[in-house]
């Protein structure tokens, strides 16, 4: 026979930890938005709390400072989800670096760094644009560059092994090359300041790094 008591504890359980995503979900949201628009400084804890709905008791139970609210707003703008797993260790990127078409391998990577940057460019420049004023953001800045640059840094090494890239061209430069084509400066010039297409940016990525990379 079923326990009732135990049966109701996990579904109050249940039901508390679906009632504390749906919060966060709102919390960053409204952090994501706020810090897009206004920038990391100006940016304060209770227009958050307003914008989400919830209290500023509620908001700093769950987020004690704002540094720690950008970086949980910023994190899983990155990773598209909650869970604790970073970008190199993220199934399509691992499959990637099996990839045994190099052009396959680069079209993959681009269409999942587009899709991030669609999800966490804005956010990702406010971190740069604060980074010389403030150590946390400075500190998120430098993090997201080097985890950045070690995934590229895989996928070029990867096809170096292969011997497909492009003669003369080692990893190491060629990492760089997608760093910087790659980066989320580039994805703010071209989507939010020229206002390309997401499908025409993406595009155009994918054309110059195949063709810089591979020759």
């Amino acid at each position: 026979m079923t326990d009732p008591v135990k049966h109701t504890r996990q579904y109050r359980s249940t039901k508390r930890a679906a009632s504390a995503a749906q919060t966060r979900a709102r919390i960053r949201a409204a952090a994501a938005k706020l810090f897009a628009e206004q920038g990391y400084a100006a940016t304060k804890m209770k227009e958050v709390a307003a914008l989400a709905g919830v209290g500023e008791r509620t908001l700093y139970d769950a987020f004690p400072t704002k540094a720690a609210l950008f970086g949980h707003t910023l994190g899983v703008a990155t990773v598209g989800d909650e869970e604790p797993v970073p970008v190199s260790d993220r199934p399509e990127i691992q499959a990637v670096r099996k990839q045994p078409d190099p052009r396959a391998a680069i079209t993959d990577t681009v269409a999942y760094v587009t899709e991030l940057l669609e999800r966490a460019g804005d956010l990702i420049m406010v971190s740069v644009e604060a980074a010389g004023a403030d150590p946390d953001m400075r500190a998120a800045a430098d993090a997201g560059a080097q985890a950045t640059h070690k995934v590229y840094l895989a996928l070029t090494t990867a096809l170096q092994q292969q011997g497909t890239l492009r003669p003369g061209l080692d990893a190491a430069t060629a990492a760089d090359i997608f760093y910087a084509l790659g980066s989320p400066h580039m994805h703010q010039l071209l989507r939010r300041h020229r206002r390309w297409p997401a499908k025409n940016y993406r595009a155009w990525l994918e054309r110059v790094l195949i063709s810089e990379l591979l020759g």
